[in-house]
């Protein structure tokens, strides 16, 4: 990872494309992970609801916005169970942890985890990066659903990031993720949550391999996840991966 060096990233975007599960595979050095911080924002500055009732206009097609605590314990819940490992070379061990009393499933956080992590279009493409989720033991990393409260409380502790209750960050071994970016996404992403989940480990995760951010490669080609999309796509076109279905990494000029 890039040492000591703290950046807010921000991942919505402005157009919307296909994002299905699918494939890839390259080859690059794989960065040495570190104990400092990187970090993530992955959201528009949209208001959080933070308790809504149904009211008798709510339909089945229009239900109400989910209840999102502003903060909580700073406890969390384990999800029990692991996966095989995926990928190639010694696999980085991994526990995915969802904050006490929020309406959230761990075992549904890590399914979903370990689904992106296993992407052939994943950072596992690269050749060498492997992946294991475990619920005990040594591990390399922690992946954290967690409220806006207890994000910018860990992430500026650890790392000095201020992540405004609305953003996400990498530090110190944790990818700590907003409880209303997993639940809410962003505008754009609003009606393919699932997918927007992709761009928030993927680009969090990128952050603890030692990827920085970069900027769009050119008009009309995908947005790399190490962009900061929410930024302007400057012409890119969205993409929630590190690879693409023929195994090319997606990236482009390092940010400025």
């Amino acid at each position: 990872m890039w040492g000591g060096l703290a950046a807010l990233t921000v991942l919505s975007i402005t157009g919307f494309a296909a994002v299905g599960w699918t494939s890839a595979d390259t080859h690059h050095d794989r960065p040495r992970p570190s104990a400092h911080a990187k970090s993530g924002s992955e959201s528009s500055r949209s208001p959080r609801p933070v308790t809504t009732s149904p009211s008798p206009s709510h339909s089945a097609s229009n239900p109400p916005a989910p209840k999102i605590p502003a903060t909580g314990p700073g406890t969390f819940v384990t999800a029990a169970g692991g996966s095989a490992e995926v990928g190639t070379g010694t696999a980085l061990r991994y526990r995915v942890e969802v904050e006490k009393d929020i309406d959230v499933s761990a075992a549904a956080v890590a399914k979903e985890v370990e689904r992106i992590l296993a992407d052939r279009r994943g950072w596992t493409a690269d050749g060498h990066s492997a992946f294991q989720r475990v619920s005990g033991g040594t591990t390399d990393f922690v992946v954290r659903v967690a409220t806006p409260g207890t994000v910018d409380k860990t992430c500026v502790a650890e790392a000095g990031l201020d992540t405004e209750g609305t953003y996400n960050c990498s530090v110190n071994h944790k990818v700590m993720v907003n409880l209303e970016r997993w639940l809410l996404a962003t505008p754009v992403y609003a009606k393919d949550v699932t997918a927007y989940h992709a761009l928030i480990i993927n680009h969090e995760v990128g952050h603890f391999l030692g990827h920085g951010h970069v900027t769009c490669p050119g008009p009309g080609q995908p947005a790399p996840a190490m962009m900061q999309q929410i930024k302007g796509m400057h012409g890119c076109v969205p993409n929630v991966w590190p690879y693409d279905e023929r195994g090319r990494y997606l990236t482009g000029p390092a940010a400025p």
